[in-house]
């Protein structure tokens, strides 16, 4: 059968990351399941070095270089700031010149072209395209179809519905990389016999039904044998059950809380999420009673020093403006991390991450 008229999310998952990757090696970035523990250890270090070597203008001049061969169409038909300008910006410091297209209104589907023949399209001018869309599996669907093409290039899930948001998983795990490492010289060394997660317990907090971060996320911890997940939510948004059931193939602690004041004494990172409320059908999230889900100053005290306080944004009442200024708050670093984490999947994508490694090694003292 021609893997384009299949539904690729009904396949085995070893088989869906099979016709996403090339040659055991990333080609389409759809699935967090896409990323072994191997992989995320390199991505984090890339980022760190990218990083680094942008700091100085010699450095900067020389990422301007990498990819400015290459030209990338930002498709994101969904709204977002961060994910948008985090790419872009990625885009920037690797030297791609990209265009984007955020509103389908001023595209030929309102001549009645379909999405898929707009993605085929823009296919044809560009050498990645990196896609939000608000349908679950959409960005998985046409990277199967972009396979038969003629000219196949990569595709890369900026965000699919309630489905998932892989490289904003990995922006979040590169995060909390740099909360529990001591050193940067420990955070570019990356012993694979260590494991940064063992013994330390992450919590969920909010709408994680609906979140797609979280899914994605909770996916890519199952690489880190050790960590302990505690998911808080009301019951009506709780964690799905097939997250739940692929942890416990993993092995993975994992705990349903339904108190955070309760339990945010036992966490050396928080996750809040907003009440995802655009996926109501009838205004249902209103009569949910949310008081004992939000991180309020009042339970400052019950805090670890070293909470790392993490959110995707935007936020809404669940995350107290209080904690802004507090050095616990990872959030705004959350959003300059995901410039470096996507410049180095990008380099990865395209096989100049290891002149990234060349270049800091040849240039920096570790």
């Amino acid at each position: 059968m021609d893997v384009a008229e299949e539904d690729p999310t009904n396949l085995p998952t070893k088989r869906r990351v099979r016709l996403l990757n090339r040659d055991d090696r990333l080609f389409h970035v759809i699935l967090a399941q896409q990323f072994d523990r191997e992989l995320i250890d390199h991505l984090c270090r890339i980022a760190e070095m990218t990083r680094i070597i942008a700091d100085a203008r010699a450095g900067a001049r020389f990422l301007n270089t990498l990819l400015s061969h290459k030209r990338a169409m930002l498709y994101f038909i969904q709204p977002s700031t961060r994910t948008f300008l985090s790419f872009s910006a990625a885009c920037q410091v690797l030297g791609m010149p990209h265009n984007d297209v955020r509103d389908s209104s001023t595209s030929s589907e309102v001549k009645g072209e379909t999405e898929e023949d707009t993605v085929r399209v823009l296919s044809q001018y560009f050498d990645v395209i990196i896609m939000r869309h608000p349908s679950e599996g959409f960005a998985e669907t046409m990277a199967n179809k972009l396979n038969t093409m003629r000219r196949c290039i990569p595709l890369i899930n900026g965000g699919s519905g309630k489905d998932q948001h892989p490289t904003q998983a990995m922006l979040d795990i590169y995060t909390l990389y740099r909360c529990f490492s001591p050193s940067l010289a420990e955070r570019i060394r990356l012993d694979p016999e260590r494991n940064l997660f063992d013994g330390k317990t992450i919590a969920f907090v909010g709408d994680l039904k609906r979140g797609r971060t979280v899914r994605s996320l909770a996916y890519l911890l199952t690489r880190y044998p050790g960590v302990r997940l505690l998911f808080v939510a009301p019951e009506e948004l709780q964690i799905s059950e097939d997250i739940l059931a692929h942890l416990s193939r993993y092995d993975i602690e994992h705990e349903l809380k339904f108190d955070l004041p309760e339990v945010i004494g036992e966490c050396d990172a928080v996750y809040m999420t907003r009440v995802q409320d655009e996926h109501d059908k009838a205004g249902e999230s209103g009569s949910i009673d949310l008081s004992r889900f939000s991180l309020t100053r009042d339970i400052e005290s019950r805090l670890k020093p070293d909470l790392a306080i993490m959110h995707p944004l935007p936020r809404r009442t669940e995350l107290d403006t209080y904690y802004d200024s507090d050095p616990r708050a990872k959030y705004w670093d959350q959003m300059r991390n995901g410039m470096w984490m996507r410049a180095a999947l990008i380099a990865h994508v395209f096989n100049v991450d290891g002149a990234i490694l060349d270049h800091y090694f040849s240039h920096y003292n570790y």
